[in-house]
């Protein structure tokens, strides 16, 4: 294939794509417009489900799928970086030395980082309730315990943070992902459709049907991946060095 037929046929491509996207713009509702189809619908199926949070069903029930792909990236990502800062053999692990924390930031980090935390998993388990969910409280949970690197010293944030238990809940929490979407089929229906359990009372934590374990799942997975993926960036930077000499 010639290079001006391969021009060619990129701007053909290129032009098929402008053609369908300004389609689709032409035939969006008025700018202003207090009405939209997706919108319609999205809002009655949350509230048929008794989700108070729309975009937590959206996400979890509506599009419970594409989380699902969102999830998985997440996960391979991290599961990646993890392989490529893993310790050569050209490497040693050396004891961190502690360093000197000022007394008021000692202070401010040991008493912000348990109300953190609180709010981090606030923010997940009340996900299908109000703004919020899985992903913003499993950042805002893993974070919060490195307020403990600050406030204190590296060891300290090790002794909280068994990396292997949080490999295992990482894993775990794909899993369980996985596993409600497939309890639906063995149910009869389709793959993570929201049809498993009661959809409760509206505005309660048991509201919902399987969007608040489908929540806490992803919640779960993020606070982990985050937390993993923070001690692979902080072990480089902190204990990982080259082998002396070389």
């Amino acid at each position: 294939m010639t290079r001006r037929l391969r021009l060619w046929l990129l701007a053909a491509g290129g032009a098929g794509v402008a053609a369908l996207l300004v389609a689709a713009g032409l035939a969006l509702p008025a700018f202003g417009s207090r009405w939209h189809p997706y919108g319609e619908r999205a809002v009655r199926a949350s509230l048929a489900r008794h989700t108070a949070n729309t975009i937590a069903s959206v996400n979890f029930d509506q599009r419970a799928y594409d989380t699902l792909g969102e999830t998985s990236i997440l996960f391979a990502a991290v599961l990646g970086c993890l392989v490529l800062l893993r310790q050569a053999r050209d490497e040693y692990r050396a004891q961190p030395r502690p360093a000197e924390v000022a007394r008021p930031v000692r202070r401010y980090a040991l008493i912000v980082l348990p109300v953190a935390l609180l709010t981090g998993v606030y923010v997940i388990a009340h996900g299908q309730l109000s703004p919020g969910g899985g992903f913003q409280g499993g950042v805002v949970a893993a974070t919060a315990l490195h307020l403990l690197y600050l406030g204190a010293d590296y060891r300290a944030l090790e002794r909280v943070r068994p990396l292997g238990v949080f490999d295992v809940c990482d894993a775990l929490a794909v899993s369980a992902y996985v596993v409600l979407g497939l309890a639906g089929l063995l149910a009869g229906t389709a793959f993570l459709a929201n049809t498993l359990l009661p959809y409760g009372t509206f505005n309660m934590l048991s509201s919902g049907g399987t969007v608040p374990l489908l929540n806490a799942a992803v919640g779960m997975e993020v606070a982990s991946a985050v937390v993993l993926l923070l001690a692979s960036f902080l072990d480089q930077a902190v204990e990982i060095e080259e082998e002396r000499g070389s």
